[in-house]
């Protein structure tokens, strides 16, 4: 890494490289991932992305997203996302993003829980690896962005109330540096790793978050976190949680009891779900409820869910003949390191952008499939606002912000990166005390 940039981005999942895409050229900007590209939750994402249909789907989308999200939601947040909806699928496609199609060739849309119609785009059941791998390749080519793999942010490097770039660890050699930037946009992802059991990477553990608390960056609703209804449950339970995906509800698949009898409303929003489930596992006293995917057509289940078909027959599991067994997980993080529509915290040239911040778009919980619209259109709104209100740093700032450097703090980074994680824990049981989350399991 060099020294210095313009712009530094943490995290490489859809927030941070559409950020890095809609920079000007004339701008050095580096990508940092804490493990590799493909390890961001973005790649995990199976249902889709929300795209407002037309006029008239208006008032029903921003009603069902403000409806999941019990109306904690800020609706100029709401406003915005579902306004510029078109636009950033559209540029999706530009790129050569390859969502499913109609036999006409318009864009095939599938519906989820939580939303009143139809209005999804997908590409088969990873529509997130298919988003990630087209920006990924798109900003690999640009000679103004360097993607750098196996390096953590330790911390922000701090003068009064702004920033001036990170502390990295290089992963491979635990050299640890300062690099410095005009601007620098957190886009590093959810919380999963601090959970025993969640669909996110493990390696996803909050370091934004700690390390803007650390800083007194201001943080919102730390303790909204979302369980998703469905992953496939599994004896052993180790690792990541697979994702049964929203859609595969939305195009018909229903839950069973232990005998196998329907218990809920499938199509209702995650938490609502997320509590049914529960609910009939302490009726049932079971570590699982059934889902069956028998009421799809098998062609629907072989063209849009072939990574679930063949992680289930890797279980042992025919989703053809039988049912499987699943279970809730924590899945995704509603609140964050506060930022306006632009992406701005309250720490001068910090920006945060994507799941590891908190707008207000989602609420109290997040309707499916608004997640990565959100990340793509407020990461692209921090890069245009950075452009529009570009100014240099005051080196003077920044070297007197090298003069208060302790190196010693990051001595051991693997002590202070668990410092980190229970850090966040702390923060969320705090908040738990003072507000509780009744979308929590």
């Amino acid at each position: 890494m060099d020294r210095f940039y313009n712009v530094l981005i943490v995290g490489a999942g859809v927030a941070g490289l559409n950020c890095a895409l809609h920079l000007p050229t004339g701008t050095r900007a580096a990508v940092l991932c804490k493990g590799t590209p493909d390890r961001s939750d973005s790649y995990l994402a199976q249902g889709g992305i929300c795209r407002l249909q037309g006029s008239e789907d208006y008032q029903s989308y921003f009603d069902d997203t403000m409806r999941a999200g019990h109306c904690e939601n800020n609706p100029a947040a709401v406003d915005c996302m579902i306004n510029s909806s078109r636009e950033i699928v559209d540029e999706l496609v530009g790129m050569g993003v390859d969502f499913a199609r109609n036999p006409d060739g318009t864009l095939a849309v599938t519906r989820e829980g939580g939303h009143s119609r139809s209005r999804i785009c997908f590409h088969e059941d990873c529509t997130g690896k298919e988003i990630t791998q087209k920006l990924l390749a798109r900003v690999e080519k640009l000679e103004n962005v360097a993607v750098i793999p196996e390096t953590t942010m330790l911390d922000l490097i701090v003068s009064g109330n702004e920033c001036y770039g990170l502390i990295v660890l290089n992963n491979k050699t635990g050299e640890v540096f300062p690099v410095f930037a005009d601007y620098t946009v957190l886009a590093c992802g959810g919380i999963g790793g601090i959970f025993t059991h969640s669909t996110n990477f493990r390696l996803l553990t909050g370091d934004g978050l700690a390390v803007c608390l650390k800083h007194g960056v201001a943080v919102d609703n730390i303790n909204y976190i979302q369980i998703h209804p469905t992953t496939l449950y599994t004896k052993s339970r180790a690792g990541r949680s697979f994702l049964i995906s929203e859609s595969v509800r939305g195009e018909g698949a229903v839950l069973l009891d232990k005998n196998y009898k329907r218990f809920t409303d499938e199509l209702q929003p995650r938490d609502v779900v997320t509590a049914a489930i529960y609910r009939q596992m302490e009726k049932d006293k079971t570590d699982f409820v059934w889902l069956d995917m028998r009421t799809i057509p098998r062609e629907e289940i072989i063209s849009h869910f072939p990574s679930i078909v063949e992680k289930c027959r890797e279980e042992g599991y025919d989703v053809f003949s039988e049912c499987i067994p699943v279970v809730p997980a924590q899945h995704y993080f509603m609140g964050g390191i506060r930022s306006d529509l632009n992406g701005k915290t309250t720490m001068g040239r910090l920006y945060a952008v994507g799941e590891t911040c908190c707008n207000g778009v989602h609420g109290a919980n997040r309707l499916a499939s608004n997640s990565l619209l959100e990340s793509l259109l407020f990461a692209k709104r921090a890069a245009l606002d950075i452009t529009n209100n570009y100014s240099a740093a005051s080196k003077k700032a920044a070297e007197e912000a090298e003069g208060k450097i302790d190196y010693g703090q990051y001595a051991d980074p693997a002590k202070l990166l668990e410092e980190y994680k229970q850090t966040v824990k702390k923060a969320i049981k705090e908040a738990e005390n003072v507000k509780p989350h009744f979308g929590r399991a």
